[in-house]
């Protein structure tokens, strides 16, 4: 069963590498989180359901599978 919705999670060592935070009152329902992980050490499927890039100044943590993206990938090919 595919998944509709993919969740993830930044963990950052220190709040200085949080460069932009926005959320919009009102109508607009968009939010924008930019920083920095810093230099990428690693990147990896962990438990074959997350993808997990470390970087020496943190972590970006995506509900997705390694099989997901290749077929993703197939898809767009034939297109």
């Amino acid at each position: 069963m595919e998944r509709k919705e993919r969740f993830f999670s930044v963990e950052l060592k220190s709040k200085t590498d949080l460069k932009n935070i926005t959320l919009r009152n009102g109508n607009q329902e968009n939010a924008l989180i930019e920083g920095t992980i810093g230099q990428l050490e690693h990147a990896d499927f962990t438990d074959d359901v997350v993808l997990e890039v470390v970087g020496d100044k943190g972590v970006l943590r995506v509900s997705l599978t390694q099989q997901e993206i290749k077929k993703r990938t197939e898809e767009v090919k034939k297109v």
